[in-house]
């Protein structure tokens, strides 16, 4: 009789990699693991998760794992620009983290005779195409900007997607690539770096209004809405990779639904508002805003990893209202504000942890 499945997850101290290993361990996976870093060496240590620290632009680093064997590998280690402090760091991290990482990773699956390897990338390579106002499919391919905050990310996640590509038709490696637009969960969505600089984030804002009783102001043209999918479904997606072993190449694992703005105030609203009278949306047209606007098909997820969305936006908040009453991984709060405070003080780097 075989035993459960061995996985190896890089990038397990960050937010996607907290949540899947959690709910991988939940189903009986075998799971090792891996991060930069001590502070999710110690967050895994206290759950009896075996932890390997690997650096993935380091080739020797790997040496840690030469004896050992797994059946899958989850690619979650890469900076993004919400967690890229432009004072600190430099585009030519983008591409030794994102490229080079990924490179090794799958150097390592090679040697290793690892069968599957399964990578989150971001939707951002594909920002060209959201004017036409159109759901994406995989087949549209990719259509990057080369001048703005994304562009660098982009560019190096796109050749991490190629890397990929080329060890599953050169060497046989079941690759799994998996893009995602905004994933959205209890944890990060406090505070980010935008333009390296770091800001509250306009989701925690109406969330902290809401509570407050306060009104919610909606600037610029509300009808404007973007792709929004749910943690708890991204980790799903994984697990249906994980058995479906005939899947393989790209898939869109979004909600499938583009969340206008007004329907996401109206419902932050309604879960978290803490007045007495009924919740206040306050209309301000002429204030702009810089949300993007986008939605993805997921029907290939759909069809070929039998994978679904359970979650709707209001479904994903009444879940996230509760992990932050019960401080369900709270750490990952209190990791995002300690490194949004050593931004102001450049000195002291904190080490650089999972997506």
């Amino acid at each position: 009789m075989t035993g459960p499945k061995r996985l190896l997850v890089f990038g397990a101290g960050g937010f996607i990699g907290t949540y899947l290993i959690d709910e991988l361990l939940r189903q009986g996976y075998d799971v090792t693991a891996s991060d930069v870093g001590s502070t999710a060496g110690l967050y895994y240590a206290k759950a009896g998760v075996p932890y390997v620290p690997i650096d993935i632009t380091r080739r020797d680093d790997f040496d840690r794992l030469r004896q050992a064997r797994f059946d899958a590998v989850v690619h979650l280690a890469a900076p993004q620009p919400a967690t890229f402090d432009a004072r600190r760091d430099a585009p030519a991290d983008y591409i030794r983290i994102n490229v080079l990482g990924t490179v090794n990773i799958l150097e390592f699956c090679r040697t290793s005779e690892t069968k599957t390897l399964i990578y989150a990338s971001s939707h951002r390579n594909t920002c060209g195409l959201w004017a036409a106002h159109r759901p994406i499919t995989e087949e549209d391919g990719r259509a990057l900007s080369y001048a703005g905050e994304y562009s660098m990310f982009s560019i190096s996640e796109t050749a991490a997607q190629d890397c990929v590509e080329h060890y599953r038709a050169q060497y046989g490696l079941r690759g799994v690539i998996f893009r995602l637009p905004p994933v959205y969960g209890f944890g990060p969505h406090l505070e980010i770096f935008r333009d390296g600089q770091p800001v509250k984030t306009g989701f925690l804002t109406f969330i902290e209004r809401a509570m407050a009783g306060k009104p919610l102001e909606v600037w610029g043209d509300s009808s404007v809405g973007r792709d929004i999918v749910y943690v708890m479904d991204v980790v799903a997606a994984f697990s249906k990779a994980i058995e479906h072993e005939d899947a393989a190449g790209m898939y869109n694992i979004s909600s499938g639904y583009r969340l206008t703005l007004r329907e996401e105030a109206e419902t932050i609203a309604r879960v978290f508002w803490g007045g007495v009278p009924p919740p206040v949306i306050v209309a301000l047209p002429e204030k702009p805003h810089a949300m993007d606007s986008f939605v993805y098909d997921n029907s290939k997820a759909k069809r070929e990893l039998d994978w679904s969305p359970r979650y709707d936006f209001e479904g994903m908040l009444r879940d996230c209202k509760r992990q932050m009453e019960t401080r369900q991984f709270a750490h990952l709060v209190a990791r995002r504000a300690a490194m949004i405070q050593s931004a102001a003080r450049p000195s002291q780097v904190p080490p650089r942890e999972g997506s």
